[in-house]
């Protein structure tokens, strides 16, 4: 998949043109096809009209705002790798299942099952893989993250059911987080990031 921020000497030419085809320049300005036509159907679902000149009026709309208010163009960091990301969801689902069964286990088991606070160290530096990575922990059961130092690379993490010495819980959670790292980066990652990673 092209990656507009790791390009090679050819590849700025390359985006250059697939750019200018998706956003055609009207009297010097960029009106970008995609988001004219999203406004054209939003124009549409407003009228509650389907017909062709409800259509044309929408497309008109949202080239004349488009021109008038153009967006900045943003990179979010974000790249979709379907493999990895197959990966990624198949490994995320059988966690899910687990830790459910680990958290149902605990609480039916005590009334007061064990928790801990564990730091664990990221290894990307990216924030877009970063906060993809805080709502993977945080969506598992059983785990929450409480915060974040940027600086450090660090989550501050929650965790519920885990029995045993303070160490051996926190050396776990920090495995668990970094195989979790290591497959988010892989599916969503730059080739910046994968590389960061090693």
């Amino acid at each position: 998949m092209t990656e507009p921020s790791e390009a090679g000497p050819q590849e700025p030419e390359r985006q250059g043109k697939t750019r200018d085809r998706l956003a055609p320049r009207l009297f010097g300005r960029p009106v970008p096809l995609a988001l004219v036509c999203w406004l054209a159907l939003i124009w549409m679902m407003l009228w509650g009209d389907l017909s062709f000149g409800t259509l044309v009026g929408g497309l008109i709309a949202g080239a004349v705002v488009t021109w008038l208010l153009p967006l900045p163009v943003l990179d979010p960091g974000i790249r979709f790798r379907p493999l990895p990301f197959v990966r990624f969801l198949a490994w995320f689902l059988l966690d899910l299942v687990t830790s459910t069964a680990r958290v149902v286990f605990w609480v039916l088991r005590s009334p007061s099952p064990p928790t801990a606070i564990v730091p664990v160290r990221l290894r990307t530096s990216s924030e877009a893989m970063t906060v993809i990575i805080m709502i993977g922990v945080t969506t598992v059961p059983g785990s929450l993250v409480l915060g974040a130092d940027r600086e450090r690379r660090e989550l501050t993490i929650h965790v519920l059911g885990r029995s045993g010495p303070h160490a051996v819980v926190a050396a776990l959670t920090q495995d668990e987080v970094t195989a979790l790292e290591t497959r988010i980066v892989a599916a969503f990652g730059t080739r910046a990031d994968r590389k960061e990673l090693g």
